[in-house]
C-alpha cells in the first residue's frame, strides 16, 4: 500500500504542513505548534467566510474551558509568523465576532483517507446546536420511538435560537454505538440528545439524556414512565415534555459557558444570555444589572427581539417593585412593542412582550395574542404558559391561571420562573376561596424564589385568609424588607388587579399588617 501523503496547504509564498505544524516560506521554517496550526488550518479551510471565536477555540482547545485571551495570543503569533506586522494582510479581525483569512486562495494537497476524514469534519455553528439521535428500542417499538424523535426534532426546530440537525443526518447513527464526542465532530453540534424506549406489558419507559459533545458530560437526564394507552397521544406528550425540559437546560448550559468569557469580548447573543439570570430573579436591583448588558446588546443589534423582550421584563421588575415610576412602565411597554415588531418568529421574545403588555400596559387582549402566537410557534415554550398564568391570575381568571401554570410546570418542572407559576396558582385558588390550596401554592412559590417580594405577598394573604395571623405577619415583614415601598392600593393599581380579587386580597393583606 502506498504511503499516505501528508496534508499541506499552499497559499501565497507559504506552505503549511498540517501534521507537523510547520509553516514554510522559501528556506525559512517556523514551527507554529499544534494549536496555532489548528487555528490557521481552520481559517484556511473556511475562507473567505468568517470563523467565530467559539469555533476557533473548540478547534485549538477541544473539550477545554480556556480564557479568550489565549486565542488572542495565538492569533497574534500567527500574524507574526505570516509577516503581517510588515504590512501584509492575512488574518482580519471582526470585532466581537471572530477572525477571517483574507490572503490568497489556499490549495490543499494530499488526498489520503486522513485528509478526507478531516475535511468532512464540521465545525460548530455560531449559535447553540443539537442533534437528536434515534432512540434505542426493543421489540415492535420502532415506529413509536422514531415518531417521538421526529416530534422532538420538530419541536426543537421551532426554537429560533437553536440550530437543529435534520432527521436524515442524525438517523445515520441508528444501530451504531454513539460516542457523543464523535457525533459532535461528525455532525458539527455542541449537544446531542440520546434516549431509549422500553415496553413491558401495558407500561412504557422512556429515558433521555442530553450531553455536551465538547467534554462528554451530561447536561440533563430524565425518565418517563407511562401506561401504554393511546400511543399517539403518549408520543405527543413525551415529545412535548422532552422539548419543554431541554430548552431551559440548554439555556442554562449556554449561560454557564458564557460566564467563563471576559465581559469585553461578548457579542449581542452572549450579552443577552449573561443578562438572563438577573432578569429571571424578578427583583429591581438585579434588573439594573441586566439592563446594562441588554443596552450593550441592543447597541450592537438594535432589532434583537429577545433583548427587547428581556429589557421589557427588566423595566417591569423595576416598575412594580421599585416605586411604580412611570418612566419604567413606559420603557417596559416600549420594549415589549419592539420585541413583537422584530420577533414574530421568536417565541420567548413574544412571551416576555406579552407579559409586559398585560401587566404594565394593562392590555390583556394584546398580551394573550402574544402568548398564543408564541405557543403557535413552539407549543413547548413553558415560559409562555407560566407568564400567561400570572397575567390571568391578576385578571381574576382563576381557571386559566391554574390550568396554564400547571401546563408550564409539567413542561419545565425546574424552570427558573417556577415561582411565578406557583404564584399564579395561589392567585387562582384565592379567587375561588380555596385558601388552604392557595397557601400551599404560595409556600411552593416562596420556596422557589424567596428573594422575590411577590412570593411573600401571596403567602401573607393566604395565611391571613386561613387565620394564621402570626405567620402572615412574619411573611408581611419579609415583603417590606425586600420591597420597602410596597403599598396595597398602589400595587394593585400597578397590575390592574381584578376588582373582586383586589377586595379579597386587600382585606387579607391588611390583616397581615401590610400598609394600604
Amino acid at each position: 500500500m502506498a504511503q499516505a501523503r501528508p496534508v499541506t496547504y499552499k497559499f501565497g509564498s507559504f506552505v503549511l504542513d498540517a501534521e507537523t505544524g510547520a509553516l514554510i516560506r522559501g528556506d525559512a521554517t517556523a514551527v507554529l505548534g499544534r494549536r496555532g496550526a489548528a487555528l490557521l488550518r481552520l481559517l484556511l479551510e473556511r475562507a473567505p467566510a468568517p470563523v467565530g471565536k467559539d469555533t476557533l477555540m473548540d478547534a485549538a482547545w477541544p473539550g477545554l474551558n480556556v480564557e479568550e485571551s489565549n486565542l488572542t495570543v495565538q492569533i497574534a503569533a500567527l500574524r507574526r509568523a505570516l509577516g503581517q506586522d510588515g504590512g501584509e494582510r492575512w488574518i482580519e479581525t471582526l470585532p466581537r465576532r471572530g477572525y477571517r483569512y483574507v490572503g490568497p486562495i489556499a490549495n490543499r494537497v494530499g488526498a489520503d483517507a486522513d485528509q478526507r476524514e478531516h475535511s468532512a469534519r464540521l465545525w460548530l455553528p455560531e449559535k447553540p446546536s443539537i442533534a437528536v439521535l434515534p432512540f434505542e428500542h426493543s421489540g415492535e417499538a420502532t415506529w413509536f420511538a422514531d415518531g417521538m424523535v421526529d416530534d422532538i426534532i420538530t419541536g426543537l426546530s421551532r426554537i429560533s435560537w437553536l440550530f437543529v440537525i435534520a432527521r436524515n443526518s442524525s438517523f445515520v447513527w441508528r444501530e451504531r454505538v454513539a460516542d457523543v464526542k464523535q457525533v459532535g465532530s461528525d455532525l458539527g453540534v455542541r449537544y446531542v440528545l440520546q434516549g431509549s424506549v422500553r415496553r413491558a406489558d401495558d407500561r412504557i419507559r422512556i429515558n433521555a439524556q442530553l450531553a455536551d459533545t465538547t467534554n462528554g458530560g451530561y447536561v440533563w437526564a430524565e425518565r418517563y414512565d407511562r401506561i401504554a394507552g393511546d400511543l399517539f397521544a403518549l408520543q405527543d406528550e413525551i415529545a412535548l415534555a422532552v422539548v419543554g425540559a431541554i430548552e431551559p437546560s440548554l439555556r442554562r448550559a449556554e449561560i454557564e459557558r458564557i460566564r467563563r468569557k471576559r465581559p469585553d469580548t461578548l457579542d449581542a447573543y452572549e450579552l443577552v444570555l449573561r443578562a438572563q439570570p438577573d432578569v429571571d430573579s424578578g427583583m429591581p436591583d438585579r434588573a439594573a444589572t441586566a439592563l446594562a448588558q441588554l443596552q450593550r446588546a441592543l447597541a450592537l443589534e438594535p432589532t434583537y427581539a429577545l433583548a427587547h423582550g428581556l429589557a421589557a421584563m427588566s423595566h417591569h421588575n423595576r416598575f412594580l417593585r421599585a416605586g411604580l415610576k412611570e418612566e419604567d412602565r413606559g420603557a417596559s411597554v416600549r420594549h415589549a412593542r419592539l420585541a413583537i415588531e422584530h420577533g414574530r418568529d421568536d417565541a420567548r421574545a413574544l412571551t416576555f412582550a406579552g407579559f409586559s403588555l398585560g401587566m404594565d400596559a394593562h392590555d390583556r387582549q394584546a398580551a394573550f395574542a402574544a402568548f398564543e402566537a408564541a405557543l403557535a410557534l413552539s407549543p413547548s415554550t413553558a415560559l409562555a404558559w407560566i407568564l400567561g398564568s400570572v397575567v390571568a391570575g391578576w385578571a381574576g381568571d382563576a381557571e386559566r391561571a391554574i390550568d396554564w401554570s400547571e401546563r408550564g410546570m409539567r413542561l419545565s418542572p425546574f424552570d427558573p420562573w417556577a415561582f411565578a407559576a406557583y404564584n399564579a396558582q395561589a392567585l387562582g385558588y384565592f379567587c375561588r376561596d380555596r385558601y388552604e390550596e392557595a397557601a400551599n401554592a404560595a409556600y411552593r412559590s416562596n420556596l422557589a424564589n424567596p428573594s422575590h417580594s411577590i412570593t411573600w405577598v401571596q403567602l401573607a394573604a393566604s395565611l391571613a385568609a386561613v387565620g394564621r395571623f402570626e405567620e402572615a405577619k412574619a411573611a408581611a415583614a419579609c415583603v417590606l424588607e425586600l420591597q420597602p415601598t410596597f403599598r396595597i392600593s398602589r400595587q394593585f393599581a400597578g397590575v390592574a388587579c381584578a376588582p373582586e380579587l383586589a377586595i379579597k386580597l386587600g382585606k387579607a393583606l391588611r390583616a397581615a399588617g401590610l400598609p394600604d
